[in-house]
């Protein structure tokens, strides 16, 4: 192996730009490498197949390590926005290497996994066809169409709907026709002196009213049946989103805006609604009548029905050259409005820490921003709306205006009568009319199919934490769980590597390391929030990914380290895992996670509103609540994730007295910063940078003087240390 100052000078199979120096400060490199060399500008170093090339990353630093087996060569270090360049790299190093070593060509790269849907990613691709497929694929009006599936339940009262649109139209286009003898029959011979023909007069009129009274009849129906049935089929969108977004994982959540997600199901299914309810029936009425009036048009007369169509190409052409740039103007506009709304759903909840950090005016000025950002866009797109339809406008005009012109001459040469012209001009008005009117329908057309796509965006979406196609039948839960080798990636940063657990039923074991170690993760991973990246996870000897993900969780009581209470009374929050338990079970849960006391001080006791999220009751307070939910499931794997981390140290010590009798029985997995909250834990994991470096109990630990006794050690410092802030001695509280 030969080390120089120089790069190589054959040309680089990858680079990586690297952005950290030894001490963590932000300096620019480069590594590079050929096809027989990997430099970093200062040294350069050959393949060899000793040669490995390491990737590590923790707390938001990646790292590569080149070694050969006895000692390392060189470390790299970079921000993680670096990390999926640095993974390619790593790729291309291994396949280099390999190819020198078995001096056959390099193979191809393999697929990678995208950390958002867990699908396959092209070679050398960063982005997810399926998940970017948002934002790179242009809103299509043929999208419109798959709102087929929601609509056929409905087709009976759909063809109903289309006959009476038909029958209606046809009825209004009665009237025009009887004025023809009305005027050439009646009217004109009248004017030059012959009797009036009352009877037939009657007959006309009469056919005229009855026509106006049948065609509002049948429109009176018709827009009935199809509004009940576009109704019903926003309902089923609205249902049938909201019942796909509870089944996606919580990886896809991480990645969208409440604000967004609220817009889609709320705005854009009643943006749909409204189109399938007035707009699509407006649409296939005009078509009818253009279709209809052509059709008597050429019959009554065929060059003044030629003379009729002249504008129509140019109309056309205009509605082709405007409706993509309205399309794409739409999509634009839904996602401009969903930041606006999130602005929203950002700020409510969270008023309490706008209001305490006094940023109101911040907040303001947020929602002002977004606010501008979304009239520009509209303003940008309305620009091109308020041309569009004056020149229809203007065009229809000029069609009339070529239709009395032909017409005049068309009588002084004896071809048609004044009553043709009459009746001509008559259709004609409802012909421009309703082609003035579909092209207006344009705007509403694509604003339905904007809305349609970030629908089907969320439906087409596949979760990541898929049910199996046939699942297994989980046997009887007793709580022993198995974790075999599993690694966890989430997006490029790696966050468990190996991990090997074994749980036995009713153990309870107590999760320790620092911040971004892994804790949490492993136990989402336990809970199958996310699925592994490799190994597996088994209970009763089984992978979860093989049994329905219902049917596990049900088995689990989770309480997490953020408390979240639904809108509603305290009895309805303690029962929402058991909907129809009693409120002899309710009180019983309550008791156990010592949460009674408080619950009878307050207004109407177990009937008090909590307000939105648990607003009304302290952070101890709803964390006993949610401690009680769990506990009513009665669950065979209980998950404490910092259960007591909002609780004061009186609270702290009832619950740990509580919890002392409700572990038996079942298996515990607790996770706490504070060592103290412990104490009863069987067995103590000890995890650092997405590994498990220690297994024992406190005693065992301490004896070692490794990582759990540095953890303690710095603990109980740090509790010393606090007095000298202004805490009494007597009230700070040292690990067990």
């Amino acid at each position: 192996m030969t080390a120089s100052a120089t790069l190589p000078e054959a040309s680089p199979l990858a680079t990586l730009e690297i952005d950290l120096d030894d001490l963590l400060e932000f300096r620019p490199g480069l590594l590079s490498l050929t096809a027989t060399q990997i430099s970093d500008g200062r040294q350069t170093w050959t393949l060899t197949p000793r040669l490995t090339l390491t990737h590590h990353d923790h707390a938001g630093v990646g790292t590569l390590e080149l070694d050969d087996g006895e000692r390392r060569l060189a470390c790299w270090r970079y921000s993680m926005g670096r990390n999926p360049a640095a993974l390619k790299f790593e790729r291309a190093f291994n396949r280099q290497r390999d190819s020198l070593a078995s001096g056959l060509p390099p193979p191809p790269l393999l697929a990678g996994i995208c950390p958002i849907c867990r699908g396959p990613l092209a070679p050398d691709e960063d982005d997810c066809p399926n998940c970017a497929r948002e934002l790179h694929t242009p809103p299509s009006t043929w999208t419109l169409l798959r709102l087929w599936r929601f609509a056929r339940p409905y087709k009976g009262m759909l063809l109903a709907g289309f006959l009476l649109t038909l029958a209606s139209t046809a009825a209004t286009l009665v009237p025009p026709y009887l004025t023809m003898p009305l005027m050439d029959d009646v009217l004109i011979p009248y004017q030059n002196g012959k009797p009036l023909d009352v009877a037939k007069v009657g007959w006309l009129l009469g056919g005229l009213l009855g026509a106006a009274l049948l065609a509002w009849g049948l429109g009176w129906a018709r827009t009935y049946i199809l509004a009940l049935v576009s109704e019903r089929i926003g309902a089923d969108l609205r249902t049938t989103t909201y019942e796909h977004l509870l089944k996606l994982s919580l990886e896809y959540f991480g990645g969208k805006r409440t604000g967004d997600l609220l817009a889609r199901i709320g705005t854009e299914t009643d943006r749909i609604n409204v189109f399938l309810s007035l707009h699509l029936l407006d649409f296939a009425t005009d078509i009818l009548m253009i279709a209809m009036t052509a059709v008597i048009l050429f019959t009554i007369n065929p060059w003044l029905a030629l003379a009729t169509l002249v504008p129509l190409p140019v109309i056309g052409w205009l509605i082709h050259a405007v409706r993509d740039r309205l399309r794409t103007g739409f999509e634009q506009i839904d996602r401009v409005w969903a930041e606006v709304t999130s602005v929203l759903a950002d700020t409510i909840p969270g008023i309490r820490v706008v209001k305490a950090f006094a940023q109101e005016a911040r907040e303001a000025q947020r929602f002002r921003e977004a606010n501008k950002h979304n009239l520009h866009v509209n303003d940008r797109l309305n620009r091109v709306w308020s041309l569009f339809a004056p020149t229809v406008g203007m065009l229809t005009e000029i069609g009339v205006l070529v239709v009395w012109i032909f017409g005049i001459w068309l009588i002084t040469e004896g071809s048609i009568t004044v009553g043709v012209l009459t009746a001509f001009l008559a259709y004609i008005t409802r012909f421009y009319t309703r082609l003035d009117s579909m092209s207006r329908i344009v705007s509403h057309t694509q604003k339905a199919a904007a809305g349609a796509k970030r629908i089907f965006d969320i439906l087409d979406h596949v979760s990541s934490v898929p049910d199996p196609a046939k699942p297994l039948v989980l046997p009887p839960v007793q709580g022993g769980i198995r974790v075999e080798n599993v690694h966890f990636r989430y997006g490029n940063r790696a966050i468990l590597r190996g991990i090997d657990l074994d749980i036995q039923p009713g153990e309870m074991i107590g999760l320790v390391g620092h911040s971004g170690s892994g804790k949490s993760t492993l136990v989402n991973l336990i809970c199958r929030f996310y699925d592994v990246s490799e190994g597996a996870v088994k209970v009763e000897g089984v992978d979860l990914r093989s049994v329905a993900v219902a049917d596990y969780r049900k088995h689990i009581g989770l309480v997490l380290q953020e408390p979240f209470l639904f809108f509603g009374t305290i009895a309805d929050n303690i029962a929402y895992g058991r909907p129809d338990a009693t409120r002899a079970e309710i009180v019983a849960a309550a008791r156990a996670a010592h949460a009674h006391e408080f619950i009878l001080r307050q207004p109407f006791g177990y009937d008090s509103l909590v307000g939105e999220r648990g607003q009304a009751l302290s952070g101890g307070e709803r964390q006993r609540i949610s401690i009680a939910r769990a506990l009513l499931i009665n669950p065979k794997i209980l998950i404490l994730d910092e259960a007591t981390s909002a609780v004061d140290t009186e609270t702290e010590f009832e619950i740990q007295q509580a919890l002392n009798n409700l572990i038996r029985g079942r298996t515990t997995i607790a996770i706490a910063h504070r060592l103290s909250t412990l104490r009863r834990a069987d067995r103590l994991v000890v995890m650092d940078r997405g590994r498990i470096v220690e297994i024992g109990d406190h005693d065992e630990l301490m004896a070692r003087e490794g990582a759990y006794w540095r953890l303690y050690q710095a603990q109980t410092r740090q509790l010393d240390a606090l007095p000298a802030l202004g805490a009494p001695v007597e009230e700070m509280e040292k690990p067990a």
